[in-house]
């Protein structure tokens, strides 16, 4: 990482437009090269530099040279050992040197063939135990592999004694079945997986003629794997990069994998890769390409940019928001939008923040106010109002799935939801809320916060739902095999289940209400082996729960600095109500293989909201004060096609609730939900059961589950149907009455268009709209029919439908 930071942070730019970019820097990847036993071996790469950024793979001209040349042979980019020792390797390329330290051990020794550590790897190279061959539930053509692997042991029985002789055949290695469809000697519906004296081929003989051995202890376990260059920056399509990989052994050993990795790309347009990690430049863009080998995978960024590309980079200010985002549209070359207007901040930010209009006052005062801190002044008064803590309530409710059930009673609902509701009104810290809800004990009534445990009852379901809410992790995989695309293995999911397999549950007095208390017993088993799972942090220790309630030790570890996740998970929730994306998206899918767009302002989020003391309000704060979240949503010619940088605003669709609200307000109607007087907000319906046409078309999140993506604002064919033809919008302007109040009060009906316009749009109407609508009120049976027609017009547009 520290690599890489220092390689991005050269993007400058500053050299004239008309200077041949210089090289500057040459690294040699791995910095440090160690090789055990006669058969090791590791590839090197080296990677020049520019002052622009842009790096270059000169591997093949570069000069490479053994200060003692006894100790290793290089062939071409390779380094094979010949006699213990240490020795250095010097780089030298256009005058820039670099060097790597070599050590050699062991070098005539000959380290046995291991199943687990030189077979297994082999299956997963060449494909055999992915889910679309034999790594398939039922398997494949009669025999089945562990998926990815996650069960060697499984794996090595159906290889060597499920059909006896047939798949192996130790007499005449050989004629085995296992060799003879991998090389394509007999028919095989996989096809051909390898050639013939092959590195695959000679390491699956080499066990099968020592006598398809097991391994007769533990092998050393994977704790990392390396990728280099640990970033790359590829100027002009064809530029090419080769990536290589290492392993990292418990043992303290480590062996190159670049032949061994499965690589794959995110963004196959501007950065494909091929199976032996060489990359391409394609379209300009940036990708992220990763190396996968047994339960780890680790990614590094690639940049594609055009060769040539004149580029003046703009000076950044702002808070250290815009410092990072600057950062990184300086280093694609971006030219982010300008500023949006004060009409347009008034409108996006009242809505983001209370899920409300302005007013016609508010728009009257803000106009007028010519303090350059203004904007800065109405974020901190809009964050005081009580309809902030209501929008946050609904969203967190949503996530944990706030409804009557046949297990949650309506009068437990609503407990539950004002429990909530006035944790984030005072201000608690979300950590200390986090804690209080996971640790809860007592009953449903008395305790509101104890209804989590009963909308889900499930002891591996509620796992998932924590590491899923409140750290953005998606477990479900791991529950049969080891994740696909993550660190996440079946003994992470089952580990961390275990903290919630001793939760009680016992009828109180009061024969609605449930008690839910810590039973003090109860395991979890893995499914393969059924051996008892001791409870363990994701991606952390095991810790000593013996007498102990298990949810308050991981409550406390779950919003501790020990855990990177929680912090950053809500932190990128929280920006992306205000961007319309995560810089992780989806924000509940965390995981290497979906990296951030900008890792160091994820990063920093996090971190800010834990110096905040997880005062969330306060990162709201710095999110609304930014440059990045008050651009304009008008895009250059720069930045026309780029989604993930925030290099300009984002029309973004009103959620559920809010436009309800918003159409309520600018209507001065009023709305009538279950359970709640006339008169109420969407945005306080406690209960997730309740809903109506509206909310529902319009995307209302049923609570059915923890994700994020229950809460729908993509726009659709029915929403717009229900606006033009349904009794919502023009029940509630003929309701509201202002139109004939308006007209009643003596005002013209310019005066008319114009408030509508500031009601519904923040804005005063165009000249030429003025003089359209008034043809259309001209028109009309009478003035008013006219103006409603024109209300309701402004209400169905996207100007009013969409945050802007």
């Amino acid at each position: 990482m520290k690599h890489a930071l220092a390689l991005l942070a050269t993007l400058a730019f500053a050299a004239p437009a008309w200077a041949e970019p210089a090289i500057t820097t040459l690294n040699v990847y791995p910095p440090d090269i160690s090789l055990n036993t006669k058969l090791d071996l590791q590839r090197l790469i080296v990677v020049a530099t520019r002052d622009d950024g842009v790096t270059l793979d000169v591997t093949g001209q570069a000069a490479v040279k053994l200060v003692d040349a006894n100790l290793c042979r290089l062939d071409k980019n390779v380094l094979y050992p010949q006699a213990d020792g240490q020795t250095t390797l010097e780089i030298e390329y256009q005058g820039l040197k670099s060097a790597a330290t070599v050590a050699v051990k062991d070098c005539n020794a000959d380290r046995p063939i291991s199943f687990q550590l030189d077979v297994m790897p082999v299956f997963m190279r060449t494909g055999c135990n992915t889910g679309s061959c034999h790594g398939a539930a039922r398997g494949k053509d009669g025999f089945r592999l562990s998926l990815f692997g996650f069960d060697p042991q499984g794996d090595y029985y159906r290889l060597t004694r499920e059909i006896g002789v047939r798949r192996i055949n130790l007499a005449s290695p050989k004629d085995s079945l296992l060799i003879e469809k991998c090389i394509g000697a007999v028919p095989h519906t996989g096809g051909k997986r390898f050639d013939s004296g092959s590195e695959y081929h000679t390491t699956v003989m080499r066990w099968l003629e020592a006598g398809a051995p097991n391994d007769p202890a533990p092998t050393p376990a994977v704790v990392g794997v390396d990728l280099y260059p640990p970033a790359a920056v590829l100027e002009g399509e064809g530029a090419t990069q080769q990536f290589i990989a290492r392993a990292r052994y418990a043992d303290g050993t480590d062996r190159d994998i670049t032949s061994l990795a499965t690589f794959m790309t995110n963004n196959d347009n501007s950065a494909p890769i091929t199976p032996d990690g060489l990359v391409t430049a394609a379209a300009r863009g940036e990708a992220f390409v990763m190396a996968r080998f047994e339960t780890h995978t680790v990614g590094n960024q690639v940049l594609v940019l055009p060769k040539g590309l004149m580029y003046t980079p703009p000076a950044i200010v702002g808070n250290y928001v815009d410092e990072l985002v600057g950062a990184k549209l300086n280093k694609i070359r971006i030219t982010p939008s300008g500023l949006c207007t004060d009409e347009q901040f008034l409108r996006r930010v009242t809505i983001d923040i209370t899920g409300l209009l302005p007013s016609e006052e508010e728009y009257a005062a803000f106009i007028a106010d010519g303090d350059p801190a203004k904007r800065s002044k109405l974020v901190d008064r809009l964050l005081e109002r009580k309809e902030f803590s209501e929008i946050w309530a609904m969203k967190w409710a949503e996530l944990l799935m706030i409804k009557t059930t046949n297990q949650v009673s309506t009068k437990s609902a609503h407990l539950y939801a004002n429990w909530l509701t006035d944790k984030i009104a005072g201000n608690v810290p979300l950590d200390v809320m986090v804690q209080e809800l996971l640790s809860a004990s007592g009953g449903t009534f008395k305790s509101p916060a104890t209804n989590y445990y009963q909308i889900e009852r499930d002891t591996l379901k509620t796992a998932e739902n924590v590491a899923q809410v409140f750290m953005g992790i998606r477990t479900q995989c791991a529950q049969c095999h080891n994740h696909p695309f993550d660190r996440w293995t079946m003994d992470d999911y089952y580990s961390f289940a275990a903290f919630f397999s001793q939760i009680g549950r016992k009828q109180s007095e009061d024969y609605r209400e449930i008690i839910v208390f810590n039973s003090g017993g109860g395991e979890v088993a893995h499914p393969v082996g059924g051996r008892q799972m001791k409870p363990k942090f994701l991606g952390g220790a095991a810790p000593d729960t013996a007498g102990k309630d298990r949810r308050e030790i991981v409550s406390k570890w779950l919003t501790s600095t020990e855990n990177s996740y929680f912090a950053t998970s809500v932190a990128n929730r929280v920006w992306a109500h205000f961007f319309g994306k995560g810089i992780v998206e989806p924000v509940d899918d965390i995981r290497v293989s979906n990296p951030a767009s900008n890792p160091e302002l994820f990063k920093r989020l996090g971190d800010k909201l834990v110096e905040y003391k997880y005062d969330f309000k306060a990162l709201v704060r710095d999110i609304c004060n930014s440059q990045a979240y008050q651009r304009t949503t008008e895009r250059n010619e720069s930045n026309m096609t780029d989604e993930r940088n925030f290099a300009h605003g984002n029309v973004r669709r009103i959620s559920a609730e809010m436009l309800l609200d918003c159409i309520s307000q600018a209507t001065t109607s009023r709305d009538k939900f279950a359970g709640l007087p006339l008169g109420s907000r969407a945005v306080q319906i406690a209960n997730g059961a309740t809903s109506n046409y509206f909310l529902t078309t319009f995307g209302r999140a049923p609570r059915d589950t923890v994700c994020a993506c229950e809460a729908k604002t993509e726009p659709t064919l029915s929403q717009a149907l229900h606006l033009l033809n349904g009794s919502t919008v023009q029940g509630k302007i003929q309701g509201g009455g202002l139109v004939a109040q308006w007209l009643k009060d003596g005002q013209t009906p310019q005066q008319v268009i114009e408030r509508i316009y500031i009601r519904a749009l923040t804005r005063k109407p165009l000249p030429e709209e003025i003089d359209r609508l008034m043809v259309v009120v001209g028109q009309a049976a009478n003035p008013q029919a006219g103006l409603e027609d024109v209300f309701w017009a402004v209400l169905n547009s996207r100007e009013f439908i969409f945050n802007h």
